[in-house]
């Protein structure tokens, strides 16, 4: 009798993504989990006291990103604003320095989500840390805008064909 077969699929990437978010003064970074599923903050870098981007590519090195996700502060009405001219400018050095894929992703109304959790949480916390929960957001927004959906994940494939007696 002939059984459907389940072959695991040939790719399944294990690479992290990094997430930033981009200040003037500061700097959140957040990185995935290898399955791309979970973002967790990081670091926040300030750039009056760091050179930031000897920083991030340190963290490139440790974490070994397949991509940096940088989020790109439209205006409400999809505008650009003064700020996301400021993280283009930030982003095309970043690319004259790292060989690596950078993208802008949209982050109009995450801050609102970005807020509620810093909210939650203690006021020293807050101070150290807003900036990473900002770039944490960000990245699992894009996270989980560009997961594969079950059915397409291609992780298993079953052979449908018919039952054969043996």
């Amino acid at each position: 009798m002939h059984r459907p077969r389940f072959a695991p699929a040939l790719y399944i990437n294990m690479a992290r993504s990094l997430g930033l978010d981009v200040g003037n003064r500061r700097i959140g970074i957040a990185v995935s989990d290898t399955t791309k599923t979970i973002a967790r903050p990081v670091e926040v870098i300030d750039r009056k006291r760091q050179d930031a981007f000897v920083r991030l590519a340190q963290h490139v090195r440790e974490q070994q990103p397949d991509e940096i996700i940088v989020g790109y502060p439209l205006n409400a009405d999809g505008s650009v604003s003064e700020q996301a001219r400021l993280v283009e400018q930030f982003v095309e050095s970043l690319r004259a320095r790292l060989d690596i894929p950078i993208r802008l992703y949209d982050e109009r109304f995450s801050t609102s989500e970005a807020q509620g959790i810093i909210s939650s949480r203690k006021r020293k916390q807050q101070v150290e840390h807003d900036d990473a929960i900002a770039a944490a957001v960000i990245l699992q927004r894009y996270l989980d805008e560009h997961r594969p959906s079950a059915q397409d994940d291609g992780l298993w494939t079953v052979d449908d064909g018919p039952l054969e007696a043996g």
